[in-house]
């Protein structure tokens, strides 16, 4: 069983910036963060296998959210830069064992964090 602890988020006016990480408490292939606005399903929003440092990104989120990971390959970070309203919504850490080269698919991950609010005022 593993387990994600994130940390991050909060309110920021349109154009600014945000930080979330999560750090897993055992081994995974890949860990990505998803989001979910009200009334909307949850939707990928970038991937990373902390193993080989390849990355996945949502065409809404590529060239504006980086993802990283520490040097120990346990704690995952999201830089959100040039944030826009379209982005408000409680955004998960997740993680898969998987080999599975689905990493747009929530589907696809077993482990997932509480949550935390990311809010862009206009």
């Amino acid at each position: 069983q593993v387990q994600l602890v994130e940390s991050g988020g909060g309110l920021v006016q349109a154009g600014g910036s945000l930080r979330l990480s999560c750090t897993a408490s055992g081994y995974t292939y890949i860990m990505g963060w998803f989001r979910q606005a009200p009334g909307k399903e949850r939707e990928f929003v970038a991937a990373i296998n902390p193993h080989y440092g390849s990355t996945y990104y949502a065409d809404s989120t590529k060239g504006r959210f980086t993802i990283s990971r520490d040097i120990a390959k346990t704690t995952v970070s999201l830089q959100m830069n040039s944030l826009k309203p379209e982005d408000t919504a409680v955004y998960y850490c997740s993680a898969s064992t998987s080999t599975s080269a689905d990493f747009y698919s929530a589907g696809t991950y077993t482990y997932w964090g509480q949550g935390t609010q990311v809010t862009v005022s206009s």
